[in-house]
C-alpha cells in the first residue's frame, strides 16, 4: 500500500516552539541549516527511490530559491507552507489571505507551475480557524493537509475524520495527519515529534496497524531540522519547547531510513492542472 510522504520545509528557528524568542525580523541574522539538511533528506529519498510532497515556507523559498529547484529536480511535488509560518488562528482573515497569496506566488514563480496543495503552520486549522478553508479555496488550492484529528494545546480538531475526505463546502480534498487507535483512543504516530518520541518499533507497529488492520494509507511528515542534532540551541527557551524540539534528533535520520525501507511511499495527489497560478496582492 502506498502511503503519503510529506516534508515541511522550514528552518530550525522558524518553528512555533521558538516563536516567542525568535522574531521573523531576525531570521536573516540566524545561521541557516536548510540547505545541508534538505540535501541529506533528498539524498536519502533518492537512495530509496521514494518521492514525496514538500510543503515549503515562502520566506525560505524567496531567500533560497535553489532549494525549491533542487526539490523539483529530484522529482518531488511542491506545496505551500505559508510565507511567515504564523499560526492561522493568530491572524485575521485578511492577514491570512495576504500571507497565503504571497507564499503561493513566490513558489509558483520558482516552480513554474501552479501550487495547489497547502499545509498550515503548526496544523493551525482548528475549530476557531475553519474560515481559512474558504480562503484557501478562493486562492486556488485543491488539496489541504492541515487538520490533525487529536487533542493538543496548539492544534487539532478531535472529532474530525482520520482519513482522506472531501471538504464538501470547499470541494477540496483533506489529508489529515495520521493517528492510530488503541483502546478507543487516537494516538498521533505519523511523524514529527511523535516519530522522535516513540521508539521505532512502536511507530512501525502502529503504522502497519493502519495499513493492515484498517486497510488505509497514512500521511507521514518530517522537518529537515529534525535530522540535525548539531543545530544551534536556544538555551533561553521554555523547558517544554526544548523537549519538543531537541528530543532524539540524533536518532531521526536512522529511523527515517528504516521507515522508507519498511513502507511504500509517494506524494499527495495534486490537481495542479485544474487551477491557474495565484496573483499576489495586498489586501
Amino acid at each position: 500500500m502506498q502511503n503519503y510522504l510529506t516534508i515541511d520545509v522550514e528552518d530550525y528557528f522558524q518553528v512555533a516552539a521558538f516563536a516567542d524568542i525568535v522574531s521573523p525580523k531576525n531570521w536573516d541574522r540566524m545561521e541557516s541549516r536548510i540547505e545541508s539538511n534538505l540535501s541529506q533528506i533528498l539524498k536519502t529519498l533518492k537512495n530509496q527511490g521514494v518521492y514525496g510532497t514538500f510543503f515549503v515556507v515562502g520566506w525560505l523559498a524567496e531567500k533560497y530559491p535553489e532549494v525549491v529547484r533542487q526539490i523539483i529536480d529530484n522529482g518531488h511535488e511542491i506545496g505551500c507552507h505559508s510565507y511567515w509560518h504564523r499560526k492561522i488562528y493568530d491572524l485575521t482573515p485578511e492577514e491570512f489571505l495576504e500571507d497565503t497569496l504571497r507564499a503561493k506566488a513566490v513558489l509558483e514563480k520558482i516552480a513554474r507551475r501552479p501550487i495547489t496543495a497547502y499545509r498550515a503552520p503548526s496544523y493551525s486549522i482548528t475549530a476557531k480557524s475553519l474560515w481559512a478553508l474558504d480562503i484557501l479555496k478562493s486562492a486556488g488550492f485543491e488539496t489541504d493537509s492541515s487538520i490533525f484529528p487529536i487533542h493538543h494545546d496548539l492544534y487539532g480538531i478531535p472529532g474530525s475524520p482520520r482519513f482522506q475526505y472531501r471538504l464538501q463546502k470547499q470541494g477540496m480534498e483533506e489529508f489529515p495527519i495520521s493517528t492510530a487507535v488503541f483502546f478507543g483512543r487516537k494516538i498521533p504516530v505519523a511523524g514529527g515529534g511523535y516519530f522522535r518520541l516513540f521508539p521505532y518499533w512502536f511507530t512501525k507497529f502502529a503504522l502497519k496497524r493502519i495499513n493492515n488492520k484498517e486497510g488505509r494509507p497514512f500521511v507521514f511528515y518530517l522537518h529537515p531540522w529534525e535530522i540535525d542534532p548539531g543545530q544551534p540551541h536556544f538555551g533561553q527557551a521554555r523547558w517544554s519547547s526544548k523537549f519538543r524540539h531537541y528530543n532524539n534528533l540524533d536518532k531521526t535520520l536512522d529511523r527515517f531510513e528504516r521507515l522508507l525501507r519498511d513502507f511504500e511511499f509517494g506524494p499527495l495527489p495534486v490537481a495542479a492542472d485544474k487551477v491557474k497560478p495565484a496573483v499576489a496582492k495586498t489586501v
